[in-house]
């Protein structure tokens, strides 16, 4: 369980990060503020303009622990991390169903479906009532055509640019009533569609960042049974994007980021405050905001649920892991098909 919590998240700027013996040691402006055993830590995430010290890094690296380094908005800039370790058979058999993935993607495509449409259909359980008629109607309209897109994507012999179509529609359905989802007092705090470098409004802002955190999670839970986070199946491989991690994210980005990023506006957690507006138009979390979500980021982690496949309750950080471990056993031959998660 320790591989839920054993990520350090390192947010001021101008902190500093050095060793001391077999510890992590985070200071600002020359001040302790945090130690951290290395046996206790499996990554480090670090945000904007922070010291990292060279021994610190030669220490990390052989024991397997990644430092990432990402900037102020929460985008990836780099990764460093030891040699690369797994098994060369399981990769060459992810290379080999990389040529001819259509029944994994089928999976993954069919849950992200399922778990856009669920997120949809909880709110209007919650707080249907109170919409205004004609958005409560766009909601339930698209709700009933990601049903459509969900059948045709299940039974259906689409093919792979077929299927990529299908979650582009679904994708586009969900994301045109997600502003209908937000309940915030705030005025500024609305949804304009998605937008991506930059995001140009709170929401987009914030999920951006937890898709940002999602995939560094994914990410290592790929590599954690040995898969290379390269190549994946839904995603088209490009030099320096983790195309699996991103495949991995698809299904569980409904449920892990998006309902997370709902609970955060909509309880209040999260107000104009924590958002500040750059020259160009771009809205970034402000370094007040940014605790706040990464605080119930690691706490949503801990949450339980039951996983569908495996019949077992499962704590929600632990689904990524739990995840790339079935597909790994897919491709090794244990399992006939790739078992999404899928949230009920």
């Amino acid at each position: 369980m320790k591989k839920l919590l054993n990520t350090l998240y390192v947010t001021t700027e101008g902190a500093s990060l050095r060793k001391d013996g077999d510890n992590l040691v985070a200071e600002i402006e020359g001040v302790e503020r945090a130690r951290v055993p290395f046996h206790m830590l499996g990554s480090v995430v670090i945000f904007g303009g922070i010291f990292v010290s060279p021994p610190l890094i030669q220490a990390l690296a052989p024991l397997g622990i990644t430092i990432v380094l990402l900037d102020r908005a929460g985008r990836f800039q780099a990764r460093i991390e030891g040699p690369v370790s797994g098994n060369v058979l399981l990769r060459r058999a992810q290379h080999r169903a990389a040529e001819a993935p259509d029944d994994i993607v089928r999976s993954i495509v069919s849950a992200k479906i399922a778990n856009q449409r669920a997120v949809l259909q909880r709110a209007l359980r919650d707080y249907g009532a109170d919409m205004p008629a004609e958005r409560r109607a766009a909601v339930e309209a698209a709700v009933e055509r990601q049903a459509r897109i969900l059948r045709r994507v299940a039974f259906a012999d689409e093919s792979l640019d077929a299927l990529r179509g299908a979650e582009g529609e679904a994708a586009q359905l969900y994301f045109a009533v997600f502003g209908d989802l937000v309940r915030s007092p705030d005025a500024d705090i609305r949804f304009l569609g998605r937008s991506r470098r930059p995001p140009l409004d709170p929401v987009n802002a914030l999920l951006s960042f937890l898709y940002t955190l999602l995939t560094h999670d994914c990410r290592s839970a790929t590599e954690g049974v040995g898969l290379d986070p390269a190549v994946g199946f839904l995603h088209r491989d490009r030099p320096g994007r983790p195309s699996l991690a991103l495949d991995l994210m698809e299904e569980l980005r409904p449920i892990l980021a998006d309902r997370l990023a709902l609970s955060l506006l909509n309880r209040r957690q999260l107000r104009e405050r924590d958002f500040e507006r750059r020259d160009g138009g771009a809205v970034l979390l402000t370094d007040d905001g940014r605790r706040t979500v990464l605080a119930a980021w690691q706490e949503r982690k801990k949450e339980e649920r039951r996983h569908p496949f495996l019949d077992e309750a499962a704590p929600l950080g632990l689904v990524p892991h739990l995840q790339a471990l079935l597909l790994a056993r897919h491709l090794r031959g244990d399992l006939d098909a790739y078992p999404p998660w899928i949230w009920k």
